[in-house]
C-alpha cells in the first residue's frame, strides 16, 4: 500500500468537489451567474450580472469578483466559482483588457467605465 502524503491527500480531496462544466472566464467579461438562495423552505436561483475585475485562482478556493453598478452605486461581489451555491456561469461578452486586475473602474464613472470588447 502507497502512502500518500498530506498535500497529495488533500488535492485528491478537492478533485472530487472541483466543478467540470465551468466556461473560460477571463479578466473583463461580462458575466451572468446563477445563485442558489434558499428561503424558508423553497429554493430559487437568483441572477447576477457585472464584469470580472479580478480573479484569484487557488484549486477549489479559485475566486472571482464581479462589479456592477445599479442606480449610480458599484457593487461588488466575491464568487467561489466550484461553490455549490454558484448554480450556473454564462459569458455574455469578453473584452479587450491589458491589466489582471481591473480596480481602476472603481473610480470611473459613466461612459469612461466601459471596456472595448474583444472579437475573438
Amino acid at each position: 500500500m502507497v502512502k500518500l502524503d498530506k498535500q497529495q491527500t488533500i488535492e485528491n480531496l478537492h478533485k472530487h468537489f472541483l466543478k467540470k462544466d465551468l466556461p473560460l472566464l477571463s479578466i473583463g467579461d461580462s458575466v451572468k451567474i446563477g445563485v442558489k438562495i434558499v428561503e424558508g423552505n423553497k429554493e430559487r436561483v437568483q441572477f447576477y450580472e457585472g464584469t470580472i475585475i479580478a480573479k484569484k485562482n487557488s484549486s477549489i478556493n479559485t475566486t472571482i469578483t464581479v462589479r456592477k453598478v445599479l442606480q449610480g452605486i458599484g457593487i461588488e461581489r466575491i464568487f467561489l466559482i466550484h461553490s455549490p451555491k454558484v448554480d450556473s456561469i454564462e459569458v455574455l461578452r469578453s473584452s479587450k483588457v491589458r491589466r489582471s486586475k481591473l480596480y481602476y473602474l472603481r473610480n470611473l464613472k459613466g461612459k469612461a467605465s466601459r471596456l472595448k470588447q474583444a472579437f475573438n
